[in-house]
């Protein structure tokens, strides 16, 4: 479902808007389960968002299975931008938000 697919990017990118804070990233929730999605999805929704420029650190060699993550992985200012700015993202966030403050831990 291509909302779905707009939730787990939201979720990525707010990830690594997080990790913003620290001197590297930790990828340990960077994992398919914490999206609830396959290990194909992460890493074609991964590869994707670099290809538009969202993010960097995403070594994706065609042919290959899987992607491996640069420790320097990280957001660029059009991620910043497109999270400030899409309608479609605040919609994702506001839903996401909604189910957090529904069911209680997550």
């Amino acid at each position: 479902d291509q909302m779905d697919n707009f939730k787990v990017i939201y979720k990525i990118l707010k990830l690594l808007e997080a990790a913003m804070d620290y001197d590297e990233f930790d990828r340990s929730q960077l994992i398919p389960e914490y999206f609830g999605i396959s290990e194909n999805r992460l890493d074609a929704l991964l590869v994707m968002l670099q290809n538009e420029g969202y993010i960097h650190g995403v070594l994706h060699a065609k042919g290959l299975r899987g992607v491996k993550l640069d420790p320097s992985m990280g957001i660029t200012l059009k991620d910043l931008e497109y999270l400030e700015e899409n309608s479609a993202m605040k919609k994702a966030a506001a839903l996401i938000k909604g189910i957090k403050d529904t069911i209680p831990g997550l």
